[in-house]
């Protein structure tokens, strides 16, 4: 909380003078330190917290955030979602990498449902997931009501240790229909970007072209929750990590979908994984409404190829166009 602004309340008066020798032999006047005393006992009244009160507060908060986590006085969800440590310590972490070092600069916010299920429907690339928690900040940092994103992730995640367990703290969970429609139907946000490795792993010269959308199980899981689709575009990504190489046999032996190489990567070691510092857009398009359908609607596949290639397409089309407003990859 900033310092309180301390106002003299007598400041712009005259001061009392004696109205001749005789009142002030009758009544003396008050001594200058009283008189100068009493904008201090106004101050005092004003409750103004310093600097040091200020830290001290955010260290007490520190500390019981941490008695907390200490003694597992703490609420997840059934998936396992922490909000307190997400709000606390995982956004902390990201947003520096997203206000400083990506500068992602944020569109069409207001497409988001104040309340109520969405599904996000994103662009996937950069060889490594990064623009999923971008995307997962964007929402919570830029919305009016603070809403938080829970991503539709791959087995993979799941699989590596530590990452695992942040990926469900952070509200993540497993990419397949029974999850994300339980939660749409809960009233959150799902993320899901249907290109999958397909996306994140494609070669450099692919970029901003959009790979095959699946079969449009995200499209048959908003019709079954009613839930409206938001298309979202990501430019910036691409080009953290240039992908222009796949160890396909390395890849293999480590069970991992692809092996990039890229112009720095593994040639300078751990430095080499350091993403390129690109700036980011992020848009999200208009929502489109899938409460209108009857409810088996959602077997039907010729509806739900048409409502995927309309997401894909629109994404494609936003994805263009703000190429072609972009100045520069890094300004």
């Amino acid at each position: 909380m900033a310092d309180a602004k301390v106002i003299p309340f007598d400041e712009d008066r005259p001061r009392r003078r004696g109205a001749g020798t005789r009142r002030v032999r009758a009544v003396p006047a008050p001594e200058p330190v009283a008189e100068a005393a009493e904008p201090a006992v106004l101050e005092s009244a004003v409750p103004v917290e310093s600097g040091g009160a200020a830290w001290d507060r955010r260290i007490a908060g520190g500390l019981a955030f941490l008695r907390r986590r200490v003694t597992g006085d703490y609420e997840v969800d059934e998936f396992g979602y922490d909000k307190e440590l997400t709000d606390q310590v995982l956004m902390s972490l990201m947003r520096p990498l997203f206000d400083k070092y990506f500068r992602v600069e944020v569109k069409g916010i207001e497409n988001i449902p104040a309340e109520g299920g969405a599904l996000i429907v994103a662009n996937h690339s950069g060889t490594l997931p990064l623009d999923g928690l971008m995307m997962q900040v964007a929402v919570h940092d830029h919305h009016p009501a603070q809403r938080h994103l829970r991503l539709l992730a791959a087995d993979l995640v799941f699989m590596l240790p530590v990452v695992n367990e942040l990926a469900r703290k952070a509200g993540h969970t497993l990419a397949c229909s029974e999850d994300a429609q339980r939660l749409l139907e809960a009233g959150e946000l799902v993320g899901v970007m249907p290109e999958g490795f397909k996306g994140i792993g494609k070669p450099f010269g692919d970029r901003y072209k959009l790979q095959r959308f699946g079969r449009g199980g995200f499209v048959s899981t908003a019709l079954r929750a009613g839930t409206p689709i938001v298309p979202c575009s990501i430019v910036g990504a691409e080009e953290i990590y240039p992908m222009v190489g796949n160890a396909k046999t390395l890849a293999r032996l480590l069970g991992i979908p692809y092996f990039p190489i890229t112009p720095t990567f593994p040639w300078l070691g751990p430095l080499g994984a350091v993403p390129l510092p690109t700036k980011w857009t992020i848009q999200f398009g208009e929502p489109i409404a899938t409460d209108g359908y009857p409810p088996e609607a959602a077997e039907d596949p010729m509806l739900m190829f048409n409502l995927t290639d309309e997401v894909r397409e629109q994404i494609q089309h936003t994805l263009y166009k703000l190429l072609v407003q972009r100045r520069s990859v890094f300004f």
